[in-house]
């Protein structure tokens, strides 16, 4: 009787069990999250410290009546915040911040549009004429303020230029005249600052095509035609952003105007800075100012949140990519 072979198979090793894609993925959303709170705590703890807290300091101390010593003990609760806008310096001072942004946009930002065309153009000479443009940009505000206040001053370096052009009926009290002083002011803040509006636009002039350009070209366009029509609307973010900041500049105005005029003549050319200042620091009114100051920020906030709900969106819409 034949006996049969009998055949085993050599015992297999047991097959590790995969992860689980659930498993998986949540590791990998607990990485990223770990990874995030690594990198935004410390920006977090410097925003809350020097931002969020401040305001909040402000916003106490902005109800009560303190001259910055001693305990707080006279509340008025929003005394100041109703004294401050029945005031009519503070009202004119709103209006001269108002009156500087609307002229900065109406006024610097055609300026620094033309400036830009010109500039980035083949020109002989344009790295040297882009730097000549840009140079009163870096300097600081209390540099250009007192190099202008020497100038306008009577009989300073303006007054002998249009005396020795032949122009000496146009000599005026640049400084010292209060339906002057203001638009005086807001032709040394264009000096200064169209220099950042023209390298910002040249900025975007780089993200124009010169394709589009040719093929306008091709189809008739005169030079006209296609900076209104293809140029300028391309141009369209860059000149929002721009928009944006030099308002919310203007609004803050305060270093050119603190070190050239004080605010003056008789708050001909207050700005709410200046006032913030002048209240809170120079009269030791810190209650009343700290309310000027929590005005301040709610106006530049409100700007800023309407601004970008009807301005900025259509840039920033599909921009932000959420994490998963």
């Amino acid at each position: 009787m034949m006996s049969a072979a009998i055949t085993t198979r050599p015992p297999t090793a047991p097959v590790p069990h995969a992860p689980a894609a659930g498993g998986t993925r949540r590791r990998s959303r607990l990485r990223t999250r770990l990874e995030l709170a690594l990198l935004l705590t410390p920006a977090l703890v410097l925003f809350v410290g020097f931002v969020l807290i401040p305001i909040g300091v402000a916003g106490y101390y902005s109800l009560y009546s303190w001259n910055g010593f001693g305990p707080l003990t006279d509340f008025v609760g929003l005394g100041n915040y109703v004294a401050a806008f029945s005031g009519d310096v503070f009202q004119g001072a709103i209006g001269h911040n108002l009156i500087i942004a609307v002229l900065s946009v109406v006024v610097q930002l055609p300026l620094s549009i033309g400036l830009a065309l010109l500039l980035n153009r083949k020109l002989r000479g344009r790295t040297f004429l882009r730097m000549v443009v840009f140079a009163p940009y870096v300097l600081s505000e209390a540099v250009t303020a007192v190099i202008w206040l020497l100038m306008l001053q009577p009989g300073g370096f303006v007054d002998e230029i249009l005396r020795g052009v032949g122009l000496g009926g146009l000599v005026q009290l640049w400084l010292a005249d209060q339906s002057l002083v203001l638009y005086t002011l807001f032709i040394v803040i264009t000096w200064k600052y169209i220099g950042f509006g023209v390298i910002l636009l040249l900025a975007g002039l780089q993200g124009v095509p010169p394709e589009l350009r040719e093929a306008a070209a091709l189809d008739g366009a005169s030079a006209w035609q296609t900076t209104r029509h293809v140029v300028l609307p391309l141009l369209g973010p860059t000149i929002r952003i721009w928009v944006f900041l030099s308002v919310i500049g203007s609004l803050q105005l305060f270093d050119l105007v603190w070190i050239m005029t004080l605010g003056g003549p008789a708050n001909a050319s207050t700005t709410m800075a200046t006032y913030l200042v002048d209240h809170g620091f120079k009269r030791y009114e810190f209650g009343f100012g700290s309310a000027v100051a929590v005005i301040l920020f709610i106006i530049c906030f409100l700007f800023a949140l309407l601004y970008q709900r009807f301005a900025l969106r259509r840039d920033t819409q599909g921009a932000l990519t959420g994490v998963r």
